[in-house]
C-alpha cells in the first residue's frame, strides 16, 4: 500500500462531512506557530470555524496576521487527509448558525439549541477560503 497525493478534495468523498477534529495554524506575534484543535464545517468553499470571543488566541493571531492552516485527518484506513492553506477572514455574521451546524455535526441534535443558547452575543467566525490544497489517502488504487 502506498501514499496517493495530488488528490483533490472531492477525490477523498465524505472526509469532510466526518466529525473529525481538524488542527487549525496561526501564528503568534513571536511568528511561532499555534496549533489549535477545532470543530469545523465545510461549506460554500471553505471552513467555517467559530470562536470563543474576540480575546480568543486563534482570533487574536488572525487579526494580526491572516495566514492559516487547517489539517483535517482520518486515524484509521485508508487514512484520508487534507491541509487547507491561505488568508483567513473573521466576522461575526451566521455564528449562530455555524454553531448550531457543527455541534449537530460533532455530538447530534439534541441539546443543539441549548449549546447555541450559551452564546447569547455572536463570536467572530473564521472563515478559510483555501489558496493551496494538499490532499492524500493510502487507497489501493
Amino acid at each position: 500500500m502506498s501514499v496517493r497525493t495530488g488528490l483533490t478534495i472531492d477525490e477523498l468523498g465524505d472526509l469532510l462531512e466526518q466529525p473529525i477534529v481538524a488542527v487549525l495554524a496561526t501564528y503568534r506575534s513571536s511568528g511561532d506557530v499555534m496549533l489549535s484543535p477545532v470543530w469545523f464545517e465545510w461549506r460554500d468553499g471553505g471552513i467555517n470555524i467559530w470562536t470563543g470571543g474576540a480575546t480568543d488566541g486563534k482570533v487574536r493571531h488572525l487579526q494580526r496576521d491572516a495566514r492559516a492552516s487547517l489539517v483535517i485527518a482520518e486515524q484509521v484506513m485508508p487514512l484520508r487527509g487534507l491541509e487547507l492553506a491561505g488568508r483567513a477572514t473573521l466576522s461575526t455574521d451566521g455564528f449562530h448558525d455555524v454553531v448550531r451546524r457543527t455541534v449537530i455535526r460533532y455530538e447530534g441534535p439534541d441539546g443543539a439549541e441549548d449549546f447555541v443558547a450559551n452564546f447569547p452575543e455572536p463570536r467572530p467566525v473564521i472563515r478559510l477560503v483555501p489558496d493551496r490544497v494538499r490532499a492524500w489517502d493510502f487507497q489501493d488504487e
